[in-house]
């Protein structure tokens, strides 16, 4: 189990400690991040102790940067970050906002503030953790923390270490089956369903329209193969994103057609899982054509 406290302060931390502390932000909670928090429980055990989460709800960019919307997107949605970093061993979760308060604060204002307050015996980080408004690095948390610091290198594959940007170049790129790999699982959408124009009844390919519920980051334009949660019980099938050419669409659609499904699920609120990218999206010259080629993709997400 694991308890999540919203704090506006140091003072709402009530953990009974002492705690093996992990610091970061974790958006996305990929395989380098999952190997830390194993490092962090494998700590834990030996002590008897914790594994507690300092972290934020938005990216520090937010505060420290100059505005731009993509400040506002997250890899997860929140509930599926806490539920993965549930999995990967947390159990105390404390959330907080990056004020301005906080960016302000040297790095040994916050471990004498926050830190403190979390009753850390021993603090995890990444290889490239940095803390503070003077940008301490990982190392210099030895000096400045007076217990153990555990710095956890980089998990790599052929290309270099598996970071969170290179997450979200692989979804703006439409590479849902490399954004997945690097997590260890299927990148999640959560999607309430709306009324369409009900097109795809008529040629056989009927769809559900979805509304993308979170700020989190979307694919590519395309098709794609996709897992739908509805109701706990998933469903294979593909998904569109992009102007629907063929019927002279100009607005952006997120479109499923769930394959052996036929329940009307209005309102609903589905998971879908990106599996693979099938093909761009295409304006075909005849609906015969579009047909045929659904057809092919079907085969294709079936697979």
């Amino acid at each position: 189990m694991i308890i999540t406290v919203p704090i506006k302060t140091e003072k709402d931390i009530a953990t009974p400690g002492p705690n093996v502390l992990v610091l970061g932000y974790f958006d996305g909670v990929h395989l380098g991040h999952q190997k830390l928090f194993e490092i962090a429980s494998n700590i834990a055990a030996e002590k008897r102790q914790g594994v507690a989460l300092v972290t934020f709800n938005e990216s520090p960019k937010l505060t420290l940067n100059q505005y731009s919307p993509e400040h506002l997107l997250h890899i997860l949605y929140a509930s599926e970050r806490e539920r993965r970093l549930k999995r990967a061993g947390v159990e105390s979760l404390y959330l907080m906002d990056f004020t301005s308060r906080v960016a302000n604060m040297t790095a040994q204002e916050f471990i004498d503030t926050f830190v403190k307050e979390a009753k850390a015996d021993t603090i995890v980080v990444g290889f490239d953790y940095t803390l503070g408004s003077d940008r301490k690095t990982a190392e210099d948390l030895k000096e400045l923390f007076h217990g153990e610091v555990v710095i956890v290198p980089p998990v790599e594959d052929e290309k270099g270490k598996i970071s969170s940007t290179r997450i979200r170049q692989a979804i703006l790129e439409g590479d849902v089956k490399e954004a997945g790999k690097f997590l260890g699982f299927p990148l999640p959408t959560r999607g309430v369903v709306v009324h369409g124009n009900a097109r795809g009844r008529t040629i056989g390919f009927p769809t559900a329209n979805l509304v993308n519920l979170d700020r989190t980051y979307m694919p590519a334009d395309g098709v794609y193969a996709v897992d739908v949660e509805i109701q706990r019980k998933v469903y294979r099938g593909m998904a569109s994103l992009g102007k629907n050419e063929t019927f002279d669409g100009e607005e952006e659609r997120f479109e499923v057609h769930i394959f052996d499904f036929s329940d009307d699920i209005y309102g609903e609120t589905v998971i879908v899982s990106w599996l693979d990218r099938i093909r761009d999206m295409v304006k075909f010259d005849s609906v015969d054509q579009l047909v045929k080629q659904l057809e092919e993709d079907e085969k294709i997400a079936r697979k």
